[in-house]
């Protein structure tokens, strides 16, 4: 029954009911403090009730039901076990399945949060047939009209027979031997690019394009197949794995056409180009002598691992080409169509006509076709100009963004809708002006120079000293400043070590988060605050980091600096170093300049103030204080070593080898340092352990410290200690 108070008080007899409403009802009153409680002892029981089950307990009670069946706790740094609640619930059910390839499969992918592949590598041995058990399809000479067996050989879908490797495969070496199995993961997630306009060649015709917004070649990405939970082992459908030309010729309906992996738009058409007229072809070559082949009279030819497309030379060339694809990436960074908080509703939006549903559902805003007129109509007061397409604006002539001198207050901000990442390409680049106390804001765009040549390339994104210029605030949000302003088709910076952003002026705060930015130049007295980014000045031994006017050789430091979980490639000169947090500073001074100026590769003007702290910092830097950092804390444990085996201390030549030895040792490696490429700024696997595991979390160091890659391999060799079976072996293989 509930015990409330009306019910309380009925139970009593009428007369007692009668007595107490002549005194003023006292007794109801005692009942209902009485109810009350009884009330909360109800609900206290209810409680125990539900926490006796996982799917209803309290948080708090997750960890104890899984003692009861001797669940062990993992890093909750992957979705699906960033609570325990679900990772216990699916205990039992997984231990019924233990050691089955589908099981081990959905393990890896549940603890990890990448897609996998388990392979039995038994499966994949060579071995005399034994008449009562015919495996016809186990040759130990692969079938050379097998086209599919050819194009997967080496990978993790293949089904050629391998003869025996006695090898561990714990080790990483050994693959085929019969208690192997081998966890294959793919790191990189596939990120969409939706009905972007395709990139013509510019040393030819528009017969010829890119996907890549930016006119580079790049791998397209199979974007994976929903499986939430895994009933079969996974196929090239199921894992974010870069697209050959073979697969796609024969798989096209797989891979191509609306909502699929690619997709192409021709002028103004609503539905994309048949697959039934795109031909697969190997379309590598340089640009100005041609490519290796051409497209048929009314068909389109695709290269998917070049990310190219060619229409027939011998027909009118199409007015407008839009594409959609997906690009490999390690995080969310530097914009792209993924959810970004955004607040404020927008004053105008800008769209390219024409921008079809749903890239441009009706806004109460009105709609501007250029970015330019959007930001000259904006109030006094300022305002947000809001870009809801992935569509390429191309500006010709210097782009002004003004948050009025006369209002002290005035905001201004330039974004991207959330789920889209539109290009700008600047020919005279982007201006900043403001007053005091002003605020402007870029958010989830991607800002590229021209790819002509230009004499002294002056900065992508400019905060001038000029007409009374005092912004207060300069925020860089979800966004890519190229780094070399412009890529030549294979990746390669046009412009190595231009400044992407230049701030000419004192008393600045810029604020940079996860974004992607070359080389930067603070005016001393302004300050850089920068956080989960990619500061990237195309080489180590160029500047990253410095006052304006600065040239190679660098006469001047830039303003305070303020680094939180980055990655910076190039040399940094600033005032002081105010904190260095979780932070890769991959820098050298150049080898053949003998008159740079620079006493080290990383120089704090002011010394006695900040601090370096879990950051690799090179050696022979002029910095702060540092609490361990890298190479330094591997360099002193190395001579501590060395002093206790030695029973004292060592001499100055032992100790000079030990400090040649690690410096060389401890070196942060990347999968690519060319922005673009899938794995840029991605570590190495063969990267020292103490850069992998070097920030304060024990995760790694630098701009993708939040993924807690090295948590998530240690959550699947816990598990798979526990859901193995007897005898096997599993090794864990990274395909990205």
């Amino acid at each position: 029954m509930s015990f409330t108070a009306e019910a309380l008080y009925q139970l009593l007899p009428a007369i007692y009911r009668i007595r107490d409403a002549e005194q003023g009802k006292p007794l109801e009153e005692l009942l209902r403090v009485i109810a009350e409680q009884a009330a909360v002892v109800e609900e206290n029981l209810e409680l125990l009730y539900d926490d006796q089950f996982i799917e209803t307990c309290a948080e708090w009670a997750a960890p104890y039901i899984g003692d009861l069946i001797g669940y062990r706790a993992l890093h909750g740094v992957a979705p699906r076990i960033s609570s325990p609640r679900a990772d216990v619930a699916n205990t039992i059910a997984r231990r019924r399945r233990k050691g089955t390839a589908a099981m081990l499969e959905q393990l890896a992918w549940d603890v990890t949060g990448w897609r996998a592949r388990v392979v039995e590598f038994f499966q994949l041995l060579g071995t005399t047939q034994y008449m009562n058990h015919v495996r016809p399809d186990n040759r130990l000479t692969p079938d050379l009209r097998d086209w599919e067996s050819l194009e997967r050989l080496g990978s993790p879908f293949e089904s050629v027979a391998h003869t025996l490797d006695v090898r561990r495969i714990a080790s990483g070496r050994g693959r085929y031997n019969i208690p192997n199995i081998g966890i294959f993961l793919w790191r990189l997630p596939a990120f969409p690019v939706t009905q972007s306009p395709a990139t013509p060649v510019e040393e030819a015709s528009m017969h010829r394009y890119r996907f890549n917004p930016l006119g580079i070649d790049a791998p397209l990405l199979t974007r994976p197949e929903p499986e939430d939970l895994i009933t079969h082992l996974a196929e090239p459908v199921n894992v974010p794995a870069p697209i050959r030309r073979r697969v796609l010729h024969e798989r096209r309906g797989n891979y191509y056409g609306s909502g699929k992996s690619l997709s192409i738009w021709i002028n103004d058409s609503d539905t994309a180009w048949p697959p039934d007229a795109i031909d697969i072809c190997d379309l590598s070559g340089n640009d100005s002598a041609g490519w290796a082949h051409e497209a048929l009279p009314g068909r389109i030819s695709i290269d998917p691992v070049l990310g190219r497309i060619a229409f027939p030379p011998s027909e009118p060339a199409p007015e407008q080409v839009r594409v959609s694809f997906h690009y490999g990436f390690s995080d969310a960074m530097g914009g792209g169509e993924y959810e970004r908080a955004q607040a404020a509703p927008a004053t105008f939006t800008v769209c390219q006509s024409p921008c079809l549903p749903p890239l441009a559902p009706q806004d109460a805003a009105p709609t501007h076709t250029s970015i330019r007129t959007a930001l000259q109509d904006l109030p006094a007061e300022g305002g947000i100009v809001e870009i809801i397409d992935n569509g390429r604006y191309v500006e010709t002539e210097t782009l002004t963004i003004e948050a009025q001198p006369g209002h002290s207050a005035a905001s201004v901000e330039l974004r991207a809708r959330t789920g889209r990442r539109p290009t700008i390409v600047l020919s005279g680049g982007l201006e900043i002006r403001g007053g005091p106390g002003s605020t402007v804001t870029l958010s989830g765009l991607l800002l590229a120079a021209t790819a002509q040549p230009v004499a002294t390339p002056s900065a992508l994104v400019r905060v001038p000293n000029a007409n009374d210029n005092t912004l207060r605030t300069l925020r860089v949000r979800h966004c890519t400043l190229v780094p070399g302003q412009a890529l030549h088709p294979d990746g390669e910076p046009r412009r190595p070590g231009a400044p992407t952003l230049e701030v000419a002026i004192a008393g600045t705060t810029v604020e940079i988060e996860r974004s992607i930015v070359g080389g930067l130049r603070i005016q001393p007295g302004s300050a850089a605050i920068i956080e989960g980014s990619i500061v990237d000045a195309t080489e180590p031994s160029l500047i990253a980091y410095s006052g304006p006017g600065i040239n190679s050789a660098g006469d001047g430091p830039g303003g305070a600096l303020t680094l939180d979980d980055c990655t910076v490639v190039g040399r940094v000169f600033s005032e002081v170093l105010e904190r260095v947090s979780n932070s890769i500073l991959h820098a050298r001074l150049p080898d053949d300049d003998a008159d740079d100026p620079w006493p080290a590769p990383v120089w704090a003007e002011r010394r006695q103030e900040g601090c370096l702290r879990f950051s690799f910092v090179p050696l022979g830097s002029l910095v702060p204080r540092r609490f361990r950092c890298q190479p330094d804390l591997a360099i002193t444990a190395e001579i501590e070593k060395a002093r206790q085996e030695a029973g004292g201390e060592i001499d100055p030549s032992a100790r000079a080898a030990i400090v040649s030895r690690v410096t060389a040792e401890v070196v942060s490696h990347f999968t690519s340092d060319r922005y673009g490429h899938p794995g840029y700024a991605q570590l190495r696997q063969s990267c020292p352990l103490a850069i992998r595991t070097g920030a304060e979390d024990e995760a790694e160091m630098g701009a993708f410290r939040e993924l807690y890659q090295h948590q998530r391999e240690i959550n699947l060799r816990v598990r798979l200690q526990e859901y193995l079976r007897f005898g096997l072996e599993a090794g864990i293989f990274y395909e990205t």
